[in-house]
């Protein structure tokens, strides 16, 4: 389990890290889905699951709207 565990950190870091080094936001927003499914797999690992419904639900949601309404 704890392997799992840091493996969802890494995978959570990795995703910051393309989110803030790419230019593009065609690549951005790949990052961006990658930290928060991460983030979320934590979370739930950690046992509170609807915390982690709620942050997919609001975050990724509000993030990916704006993120469509850029690019258009």
């Amino acid at each position: 389990m704890i392997e799992f565990v840091l493996f969802l950190g890494l995978c959570f870091i990795l995703g910051g890290l393309a989110v803030a080094s790419n230019p593009s936001p065609y690549y951005g927003v790949v990052g961006l889905v990658l930290a928060s499914v991460a983030g979320c797999g934590w979370l739930v690992s950690l046992g509170v699951s609807f915390v982690a419904l709620v942050l997919v639900m609001v975050y990724l949601g509000g993030m990916l709207v704006v993120f469509v309404y850029s690019v258009s």
